[in-house]
């Protein structure tokens, strides 16, 4: 069993505390260690550090190594350029199969965050188990709400989460609006795509090489790694790959998809300032405070507070997301803060690239 954790993302919801030299991926958002930190520790009790194979960019790497050392280094990965997931996936699964022709991969993103590891660990021997039998596998997460901001899989109507059977998928379905959101609740047969993916590897190329097959031939040329040629192959080619996510490119096309109807295990994929409110502790005015700051709230309730350390007032507020980091400060509510991103956008236009 191999692994391979994608980590090149920009994490662009959590600006301010997320930058392009330190995105979300590599800061303690939740708990003491980096979300990376806590998915390598949690994917190395089943697969060893040699096993597993970081992607992530050229400004990144050199954080990433420092992070994870037991991770080899020639197994940390530098794109030249963003591809979005598919080629960043079939580079890691690509190099695994030039070392291990029987290789099974487990794909992992760095930023999730998993409250029940020995459930999680169950899952993912389960989701291994299932890809022997050449499928391609993708681990399905329960819903909690009528969630809008992430794709869902459509099950059979005789699904229940935690048992054995790994089912087929009959459709991926791209992020609802709310009304459809809500129906797919109340169904039950549609879960979250978590984003985590099992194949041989042999099966997943060569399902890439069906369905992507221009972006194959530039995966295929790059040598080995510790051969001469790699650093000159990964450089040339890789820049001429689509850029596109491996959802669209293999996933929703392949006939031998099949999901895991996973148990409860925790799972939240950190998408927004939202999400790291819900996993925080909160006071008995369910107000949370990150960073070593000091809070006063008169009449101010449902707040997430991380300010570096200042004393935060709040008078009369609720429901907000306060983020300080000296050079920047983002107020936004809570309902909204899924559109930080479209922030970030706008400071890119106005030509504030320092605060980037």
């Amino acid at each position: 069993m191999y692994a391979v954790i994608l980590a090149g993302g920009r994490g662009t919801r959590f600006w301010p505390r997320s930058r392009k030299a330190h995105p979300k991926q590599v800061l303690s958002i939740v708990g003491e260690r980096t979300l990376l930190q806590q998915t390598a520790e949690r994917i190395a009790k089943l697969i060893p550090p040699d096993h597993i194979y970081v992607v992530t960019s050229e400004s990144l790497r050199a954080e990433v190594l420092r992070q994870i050392p037991d991770v080899p280094a020639e197994q940390v990965l530098a794109e030249p350029l963003p591809r979005n997931s598919a080629p960043a996936i079939a580079l890691g699964t690509h190099l695994i199969r030039l070392r291990d022709e029987k290789a099974i991969v487990g794909v992992f993103p760095a930023d999730h965050v998993v409250t029940k590891p020995a459930k999680f660990l169950a899952t993912v021997k389960h989701a291994f188990r299932a890809a022997e039998r050449d499928n391609l596998v993708v681990v399905g997460i329960q819903p909690r709400w009528a969630e809008t901001g992430y794709g869902y899989l459509e099950f059979p109507k005789d699904v229940v989460p935690g048992e054995a059977p790994a089912y087929p998928i009959r459709s991926f379905r791209e992020k609802p609006d709310r009304p459809t959101a809500a129906r797919y609740l109340k169904v039950g047969r549609y879960f979250w795509n978590s984003g985590m993916f099992f194949w041989k590897a042999s099966a997943f190329l060569e399902a890439f090489n069906r369905y992507l097959p221009k972006t194959a031939l530039q995966i295929a040329s790059i040598g080995p790694l510790g051969s001469r040629a790699f650093e000159r192959d990964l450089a040339e080619f890789f820049p001429l790959c689509e850029s596109i996510s491996v959802d669209y490119a293999v996933m929703e096309k392949a006939g031998n998809v099949v999901g895991i109807a996973a148990a409860d295990f925790g799972w939240n994929d950190v998408g927004s300032w939202q999400a790291v409110y819900e996993l925080s502790k909160k006071d008995e005015d369910a107000n949370a405070l990150r960073g070593g700051s000091d809070l006063l709230a008169l009449e101010s309730k449902g707040n997430y507070v991380d300010a570096g350390g200042k004393l935060v007032a709040l008078v009369g507020v609720d429901d907000l997301v306060i983020v300080d980091t000296g050079d920047a400060l983002l107020v936004t509510r809570r309902e909204e803060a899924h559109r930080v991103n479209d922030m970030v956008k706008l400071i890119e236009k106005k030509g504030h690239s320092g605060l980037l």
